[in-house]
């Protein structure tokens, strides 16, 4: 296991809400992930790699991280295929005047070893010793499952969320936000490339502002469904992050968030996906208590449909949060 130097959370952290931002945290379990997948895929003699992520399963946020309290992240190795690492990885915060610790954040992320010399080329991973069969086996269900479903975000992804004069309130138009940023050199890992946790904080703050335009109060990240990265961002790119309102429930919100990158340096002009990811969202008064949503207005068949998919994937995560249900006597 790797349990990284703690973290004492500053003012420069928070969201508008007064906790800790989302995509802050998200950057630290993902700083964690590369440097336990790191180590391992250069644990024997052979080419030099380093970890690239490729995944981030769903991630709930548990509880908030207050501005002040130290956050501690541990993160350990649960499989390896032929190709990849599965990281398993917690944040804990800590009051440091009470001593008082909760969990905050549990996350699976996946990460593929990429050449030193040709960051294109993606190595072998050195075998992992499991304390018990069963623990390969399950590994293996989670690896096929979740490749299967990379491949089907992959297809899915080629629409882009266009701008729309004069939206109405409640509409998917009135809250749809996009950022534009240029990849530099504090972005990238030594070897030119973007780092995921650097995407995932910027997506997290579209997909807040899309939740903070629709709701007109304060919002707060509640979990994160399946960040998917699809290629990898090299520094000189121009990245746009594009958001847009999904499905609302009674008291939250799903936010779809797409990266699209420019590489505007170089031989290759051609904009491609790099990650997408569902976000889902909260309403807080000034008291820190949840609020009901305004129920979005789907109003395109496109529109439509995405209302129900994610209506689909509320409702599955509903039913697997309450557990089966009692057999009746």
């Amino acid at each position: 296991m790797l349990r990284l130097q703690a973290w004492i959370m500053r003012p420069d952290d928070a969201n508008v809400a007064g906790n800790v931002h989302g995509g802050t945290i998200l950057k630290m379990i993902e700083e964690a992930g590369a440097i336990i997948s790191t180590r391992h895929c250069n644990s024997q003699n052979g080419e030099r790699c380093v970890a690239a992520l490729a995944r981030v399963e769903r991630t709930d946020f548990l509880s908030p991280v207050c501005i002040g309290e130290v956050a501690h992240v541990s993160a350990e190795i649960s499989y390896t295929s032929k190709h990849s690492v599965e990281v398993q990885v917690n944040v804990m915060s800590e009051n440091i005047l009470t001593g008082t610790k909760k969990l905050t954040n549990k996350a699976t992320l996946w990460y593929v070893p990429l050449s030193l010399k040709n960051v294109d080329k993606v190595l072998e991973v050195p075998p992992f010793v499991y304390a018990r069969q069963e623990q390969e086996e399950e590994g293996r269900r989670r690896y096929e499952a979740q490749k299967l479903e990379r491949m089907e975000t992959k297809w899915r992804n080629g629409d882009i969320v266009q701008p729309v004069p004069n939206p109405e309130p409640s509409t998917v138009s009135y809250s749809q936000s996009s950022l534009i940023h240029l990849v530099g050199p504090s972005d990238c890992t030594l070897h030119g490339f973007v780092h995921g946790g650097v995407t995932m904080k910027l997506m997290d703050e579209v997909a807040g502002i899309v939740a903070a335009r629709h709701c007109k109060t304060n919002i707060v990240t509640a979990s994160v469904d399946a960040i998917n990265f699809h290629d990898k961002i090299r520094k000189g790119c121009v990245i746009t992050i594009s958001g847009r309102m999904t499905f609302t429930s009674n008291k939250s919100m799903e936010i779809e968030v797409l990266v699209d990158a420019d590489p505007v340096v170089g031989d290759s002009q051609k904009c491609y996906r790099a990650a997408s990811a569902f976000f889902t969202y909260v309403s807080l008064s000034p008291e820190g208590r949840s609020l009901p949503v305004p129920q979005l207005v789907p109003e395109t068949e496109d529109e439509k449909k995405r209302f129900e998919e994610g209506k689909g994937r509320y409702l599955q995560m509903k039913a697997k949060r309450q557990g089966p249900a009692e057999p009746q006597p």
